[in-house]
């Protein structure tokens, strides 16, 4: 057992380090998939910054909290009894990111959602062994049939026609997307909104293959904490799902898609990747965080709990009664 744990934290060591905390400025982003998104003007990246904000504090706090119940849903979450309201007519389904929970990627946004009015159910999926830590690890297309039965059971229970999907990372890009195409989404699901999505994949800033390769040998031994990941190979750049999926463009017809991204993502990379092109009959918005607040300094994994992106979310899901974002420049403890 202690060879095991040992060999068990080294790969997450490993893990971590590949897909955390690798210096932005090591890589120039590639040209925005969209001239309205469009970057601005270069200056320093801030890594250190946006890996300690205190929203990535609230993302360890959170995952600390998951450890004795890695099934447990955020505050607010996961009432079944609960009946969407004339204001708010579609549930809120969260999609949890790679090697996250729902617990650790939503205890912020959840209960917010909640108190604003919304039936809100957060899923977990993609686990490689019963009551993994770390999920979303599983292979892509199967995680997207997970979460086409999870949005039937919610539809069942609220009697709504469609919801609307919020996720972070891979809960915002590949999985919901290839749901959408492939198994029957489009019909059920009003929008999608995508916190640092990872449509179109990432590169690692160039190191992907090498994280993958690591994370192969982690998973043989780091199997029951979710190293073993098949949806990191398949969110790598160049992957044969990521082609058959922007085989025939971005969007389906129907849906309303919200992408909120920032310049100092350090695990989607090239951040202008998570940037999606409206097809025939959809509806897209890229919102580039810098452009909204200036001094927003957040990265991958403190998004979720940066209020800046809350009233982003919030603004996505009701239009009509969107208000300004009051720009803070870090997150505040939850």
């Amino acid at each position: 057992m202690r060879r095991f744990l040992s060999a068990a934290c080294s790969a997450l060591a490993a893990a971590a380090c590949l897909t955390a905390a690798l210096p932005t400025a090591s890589a120039a982003p590639s040209a925005p998939r969209l001239a309205a998104a469009e970057p601005p003007p270069a200056r320093p990246a801030a890594p250190l910054v946006s890996l300690v904000s205190l929203g990535g504090v609230n993302f360890g706090m959170a995952l600390l909290g998951s450890l004795p119940d890695p099934e447990r849903p955020p505050a607010g979450a996961n009432d079944f009894t609960c009946r969407p309201t004339g204001a708010h007519p579609r549930p809120v389904v969260l999609v949890h990111g790679t090697f996250e929970n729902a617990y650790d990627n939503w205890s912020g946004l959840a209960p917010l959602l909640k108190n604003a009015g919304y039936c809100v159910f957060a899923l977990n999926y993609g686990e490689r062994g019963p009551h993994a830590l770390m999920k979303a690890v599983g292979p892509v297309p199967d995680s997207a049939r997970q979460l086409a039965r999870y949005v039937d059971k919610v539809l069942a229970a609220t009697g709504a026609e469609q919801v609307d999907l919020v996720g972070h990372s891979q809960g915002g890009g590949v999985t919901p997307q290839w749901y959408l195409r492939f198994d029957g989404g489009a019909a059920k699901v009003h929008r999608l909104v995508g916190i640092n999505p990872s449509s179109h994949g990432t590169t690692l800033l160039g190191l992907a293959h090498l994280a993958n390769a690591v994370l192969g040998v982690a998973g043989r031994t780091g199997r029951p904490l979710g190293l073993d990941s098949p949806a990191a190979k398949d969110q790598t750049v160049g992957s044969s799902v990521l082609r058959r999926l922007y085989a025939r463009g971005d969007t389906e017809p129907g849906v309303a898609y919200t992408n909120i991204v920032t310049e100092f993502d350090e695990v989607v990379t090239p951040y202008t990747n998570q940037f999606l092109t409206a097809g025939p009959g959809a509806e897209v918005d890229n919102i580039l965080l810098q452009r909204v607040c200036p001094l927003e300094l957040t990265g991958h994994v403190g998004s979720p709990y940066d209020p800046n992106v809350h009233q982003l979310v919030l603004n996505a899901l009701d239009p009509a009664r969107a208000t300004p974002v009051r720009c803070a420049l870090l997150t505040v403890p939850l």
